[in-house]
């Protein structure tokens, strides 16, 4: 059997409903992995999802995807000093290095603990969206040259998809690789372009996973155990 305790699953919240929030989280509640919930854009901005993030004990990941002026960015992260427990948080790499090297500063003032990731091409793009945006160069290219720019601001991780992970780990052996457009084993890949399994994703020598509409769409504890049973085979 794998020693699955040893894998991160990031569990993606995408809901601004509370009720929701808390039965997500709840009911993928194991001893069998290390769960970690993930709030973005839609919950952080909604009503009550900033105030619910201040009072959370359980450590999280703020996917954010921050992406401004050095100083904006740098004000966006202090902004955050009152949410103890996010351990995660994401910044864009089309920000720059500069921004890069003025979070991951900020953020080691604000709270030790706290992993600054950054997101290179989206899950949802391929090499013709690359084209339509104006990029002459292809996913992997990109991603590449992105997971430079991370290494060389001195952030911790980059978030990129599972297809590009093994020849990021080749090259950057320490660097946290988190891996979105995560699905089981025949569900639907919806909006997402460069999917694969936990399993899959694992084997390229991931540190962690995001999976959502697997494990939150229909009976939560089913499709957790689903998970773990998949990881073990």
């Amino acid at each position: 059997m794998n020693n699955i305790k040893k894998k991160i699953i990031f569990v993606a919240c995408d809901t601004s409903n509370l009720n929701k929030i808390r039965k997500i989280i709840n009911q993928t509640k194991t001893n069998k992995i290390n769960m970690i919930p993930k709030f973005g854009l839609q919950f952080f901005y909604s009503k009550k999802g900033r105030k619910f993030l201040e009072e959370i004990n359980i450590d999280f990941w703020l996917d954010l995807k921050i992406n401004d002026i050095p100083q904006t960015a740098l004000s966006a992260i202090d902004s955050l000093k009152d949410l103890k427990k996010c351990k995660y948080i994401t910044v864009h790499v089309n920000g720059g290095l500069e921004m890069l090297k003025s979070i991951k500063k900020q953020a080691k003032k604000i709270n030790k603990n706290l992993k600054i990731l950054g997101v290179t091409i989206l899950t949802s793009l391929n090499n013709k969206s690359l084209k339509e945006i104006g990029h002459t160069k292809n996913v992997k290219q990109l991603v590449l040259r992105q997971a430079a720019l991370i290494k060389k601001s001195g952030c911790d991780g980059i978030v990129c998809s599972a297809k590009e992970a093994l020849t990021v780990r080749k090259r950057y052996k320490n660097l946290l690789i988190i891996t979105p457009g995560i699905r089981l084993p025949g569900d639907s890949s919806n909006d997402q372009m460069r999917i694969m399994t936990p399993k899959q994703a694992f084997k390229n020598k991931v540190s962690g996973i995001v999976i959502g509409r697997s494990l939150t769409k229909g009976n939560i504890k089913n499709n957790t155990k689903k998970l773990i049973d998949h990881l073990n085979k």
